[in-house]
Formats: structure tokens, sequence, C-alpha cells
């Protein structure tokens, strides 16, 4: 995978809305988790694999999200997840939901890497490596 971002994409549906068929603030959250899922997916892990062969997950450590457009029921959407930074047991990241090449919600995410009992640990040698070849940092 090159320096691209990873694009995760998905339609909106009945249960990511309130009653005016706009999307609830709270679910881009969700939408940013799926796309940084899909994206170690797609880098050849992923969050399951990565606690069993390595014993470590990822916890959100802070975010800043700035919502510029709703999204409405029935759009198709995509999450564009660029790495900004990764540090020895961290990494940050910047994705934006889209709607047709329109900039919807801008994230900044920083993630700590944690071992089985929550505290912070390394990253795996092996994950930090390929991190850092996909990285923008």
């Amino acid at each position: 995978m090159a320096k691209a971002p990873h694009i995760f994409e998905l339609r909106v549906y009945y249960e990511d809305t309130d009653a005016g068929g706009v999307v609830y603030y709270a679910n881009y959250l969700k939408f940013a988790e799926r796309a940084r899922s899909e994206f170690l997916r797609s880098i050849g892990t992923g969050n399951s694999q990565l606690l069993a062969e390595h014993g470590v997950l990822f916890a959100v450590s802070g975010c800043a999200v700035k919502y510029k457009r709703p999204a409405k029921l029935d759009d198709a959407l995509e999450v564009h997840t660029h790495l900004t930074n990764v540090g020895g047991a961290s990494m940050s990241a910047q994705q934006t939901v889209t709607r047709d090449g329109e900039a919807l919600v801008k994230l900044d995410v920083d993630l700590a890497c944690l071992n089985g009992a929550g505290r912070p640990t390394r990253l795996p040698g092996f994950l930090r490596e390929v991190l850092q070849t996909v990285s923008n940092a």
C-alpha cells in the first residue's frame, strides 16, 4: 500500500440518522472506527489478530472533529484515512468523511497502543515498520 489514503466506502442507513434523516453526529466516530479497522486489514493485519498474536490493541486517546456539512439517509460516503504520525507506542490519523468528493466531516484522531491489561506498550516492530511506510508524516 502506498502513501495514498485508505478509502472505506459506506452507505448511510436509517439507523445512522436522527428523526430528520440526517446522520447523528456521534455516528461519524463509528464510521471512522470502521475505516481504521479496514485500514489495518488492508496492511495485512486486524484488531483481533493483533490482540491474539501480539497482545496489543488500540484505544483512542484524543479526537478533534470538525463538522462541515451533514450526510443524509441513503448517501454513499467514503472515509479517507491518512496516517499523520507513527510513534513508538502511538499513531495519529486524519480522517475525512466525503460525499461525491466533498468533505463533510474531518477528524484528527490520536491512538494509543495498549497491552491486554490496558497499559501503554510499544507497537510491534513489524507493525511500526509497515505503518511508517504508509504514513504521510
